[in-house]
């Protein structure tokens, strides 16, 4: 027997009936939002498996993480931001304040004046002092606007500051504006409206006629009127009338007098979105405002089989290796860096994770020209042993060098050219053809701060709504362990905390060394596939941590991939304790090892049997002169000891790091059913 069906105003509740305008729907909830799914007819019911459904809007349950995540990161972006914002107005008010104040003296000082003169001079005087007054009074309120742009670290766009200052003055919170620019079902529009309690507005835009149909029955459903705006355009004519808008609105100062730009834009697109990074950073706020991105693509950025494909979308060629899913996520960073870049915009990578079959990244967007003088020397190229060994070697584009200033209180940084090659065109350490891969992104992917906050969400959020908080906390968790700061950094962090602790600004020069920072240690290595070309047994993850770590590196777990590992370590140490691995524990058939294969020449299995047939030769006389320098060479490397208590970590929380497959058939899903113009459909 059908269930009763209930009228579309009726409270939302999970799966229930709802019939509207001769149509049947499900009502399907996730976090704190429903959304109305066309009920399959009886037909359609034979013929689809149990799991699959009728999708005439685009809806992933498998991606139920990301919009998790993503709403917990706003949160934690958020509340700083509106901090910020209602901290930015309070000074702008007494500055103004302050002026009025000015203004009054001077007004009380006027009459005094002109009792000198005749009265008819006095009576003249009057009006024009108050006409005088009223413009000295609106000049010191725009000097007191600039003051402000100037002194706070996030400025405020004129526009807002009207529309904010009126609102503090009421009591009420500035705006937080969001934009869902591919909205599809509208879930993620429903959510943010829902979940996060300083959002003002958030707008879902689609291009089908349809998504936009489905958008306003489930925000009308949801009781969300007030909240959502729905949008039927084109993600970037809807972007980029805003940008046009606000360029049209600017002041004899070259200032916006109207900005509408979204404090976040959420980009969330079914393959790339690149064709619209140019858009989103631009009516973006440039004061720090937040742009979230997804990437579903990974046969073009994460494999080596469409290298001119993620060069045109990307500007970078990717590489054939075990880590290609973090040279992913540095190749989609430097493609909105350089969008950017263009603009005078510097992004500030705040969280950036691969996940399953897709990329989400977390960037802050800033107006800085100062700041986008750094970015050339934090993009790179990588050289890699993909038919080798797989080691690799990162060459920056330029260099960012600090150099004292002439008062020798501070440096400054230089901007120049890098030298070059970093590496020959064989393997340093198995002869194997290196190839090159890039440009990308050589900075930090993550912020650590960020990433603590977002934890400290999550602690708060509720399980019932927040389904993947365990996998959430997990891979946050490892993002933060992933994160190797270099010695100089963690001394310029330590004295960043212990001024702030004690109430005094940082100094400035941490500012500008967080610009020039890169990241030493970008990329992960793979022990199961380094045993493959070595062909012996994989050390276990305690022994091989423990032998690391006894050697002074640190060494941590990757979010990208299980069984990865990250670590400061050289090559040549990594190749050293897996040759004592070899030698101490898991001793291999020699002979099934090939002459010239990687494997054997990293064994040194040729020198090996060189020695043998020297001292055959020798019979008992002294060793050549290059047979002792190599042994000497070989004395040198430290001692390597398996330590299974030092490498293991701390297991006292038990974390869910890594994806468990949730169901058959899961992943990205097809399109939604619905025409889409050509020139906005992605391959």
């Amino acid at each position: 027997m059908a269930s009763e069906a209930k009228d579309i105003t009726a409270p939302p509740a999970d799966k229930q009936v709802i019939a509207h305008e001769g149509k049947r729907y499900v009502t399907v909830k996730e976090g704190l939002a429903h959304i109305l799914v066309p009920e399959p007819s009886e037909e359609d019911k034979e013929n689809l498996r149990p799991d699959q459904a009728v999708r005439q809007v685009f809806y992933n349950p498998i991606q139920q993480y990301n919009r998790d995540l993503t709403v917990l990161a706003i949160k934690a972006y958020g509340k700083e931001a509106v901090q910020q914002k209602q901290a930015s107005h309070s000074k702008l008010e007494k500055i103004i304040e302050k002026k009025r104040k000015r203004q009054a003296q001077k007004q009380d000082q006027q009459p005094n004046k002109a009792q000198k003169g005749a009265d008819g001079e006095k009576a003249t005087t009057e009006p024009a002092t108050e006409a005088t007054s009223a413009e000295t009074v609106q000049q010191n309120g725009e000097e007191a606007k600039d003051a402000t742009e100037q002194e706070t670290d996030v400025p405020v766009e004129q526009g807002d500051k009207q529309a904010t200052n009126g609102e503090a003055k009421k009591g009420k919170q500035p705006p937080f504006t969001v934009l869902d620019a591919l909205s599809a079902s509208g879930l993620r529009a429903l959510r943010y409206a829902h979940e996060i309690p300083f959002l003002t507005s958030v707008t879902a835009n689609d291009l089908l006629a349809t998504a936009v149909e489905s958008i306003k029955l489930n925000v009308k459903h949801n009781r969300l009127e007030d909240k959502v705006n729905v949008c039927h355009d084109d993600a970037l004519a809807h972007m980029y009338t805003l940008i046009a808008k606000e360029l049209r609105s600017k002041d004899p100062k070259g200032k916006p007098t109207i900005s509408e730009k979204y404090d976040v834009v959420d980009l969330d697109p079914y393959g790339t979105a690149a064709p619209f990074l140019d858009a989103a950073v631009q009516s973006v706020r440039d004061d720090g405002g937040l742009l979230c991105v997804t990437c579903t693509d990974s046969g073009v950025w994460a494999s080596n089989g469409y290298p001119e494909k993620c060069y045109s979308l990307y500007g970078g060629v990717p590489v054939k290796a075990w880590f290609s899913h973090e040279v992913g996520i540095r190749l989609i960073l430097y493609s909105i860096q350089t969008a950017a870049a263009k603009y005078g915009l510097t992004i500030e990578p705040l969280l950036s994770l691969s996940i399953d079959f897709y990329i989400r990244v977390f960037v802050r967007v800033k107006k800085s020209p100062a700041a986008v003088k750094f970015q050339g020397g934090k993009n790179m190229m990588v050289y890699n042993c993909d038919s080798g060994c797989g080691a690799w070697s990162t060459q920056l584009l330029m260099r960012n060098k600090a150099s004292p200033n002439k008062k020798g209180s501070g440096v400054f940084y230089k901007h120049t050219f890098a030298q070059g090659p970093s590496v020959d065109k064989g393997c340093e350490h198995c002869g194997s053809t290196m190839h090159m891969a890039g440009p990308m992104y050589g900075g930090r992917i993550h912020s650590p701060d960020f990433i603590k906050r977002v934890l400290g969400e999550l602690d708060e959020a509720p399980t019932d709504v927040y389904g993947t908080t365990p996998r959430i906390r997990g891979m946050l968790q490892t993002a933060l362990e992933e994160i190797l700061l270099t010695p100089e950094e963690q001394e310029a962090e330590k004295a960043k905390e212990e001024a702030i602790q004690a109430g005094k600004k940082p100094d400035p020069a941490f500012k500008e060394a967080e610009l020039a920072a890169i990241d030493p240690y970008p990329f992960y290595f793979h022990p199961a596939t380094i045993s493959g070309i070595l062909k012996c047994s994989c050390p276990p993850e305690a022994p091989l941590k423990g032998a690391l770590r006894g050697l002074g590196y640190r060494v941590t777990r990757s979010h990208c991939k299980p069984g990865s590992m990250k670590t400061d370590a050289p090559w040549s140490i990594i190749w050293h304790v897996f040759r004592e691995w070899i030698r101490q524990k898991a001793p291999v058939k020699e002979d099934n090892i090939k002459p010239g294969t990687p494997g054997y020449r990293l064994l040194r299995l040729g020198e090996k049997k060189k020695k043998e047939e020297q001292a055959e030769q020798a019979d008992g006389a002294e060793a050549p002169k290059e047979q002792q320098s190599e042994q000497a060479e070989g004395e040198k490397m430290p001692e390597v000891v398996f330590d299974e208590q030092l490498g293991r970590d701390d297991k006292t929380v038990k974390l869910v790091r890594y994806q468990a497959n949730p169901r058959e058939n899961w992943g990205p899903l097809n399109r939604a059913v619905g025409k889409v113009p050509s020139h906005h459909r992605k391959d």
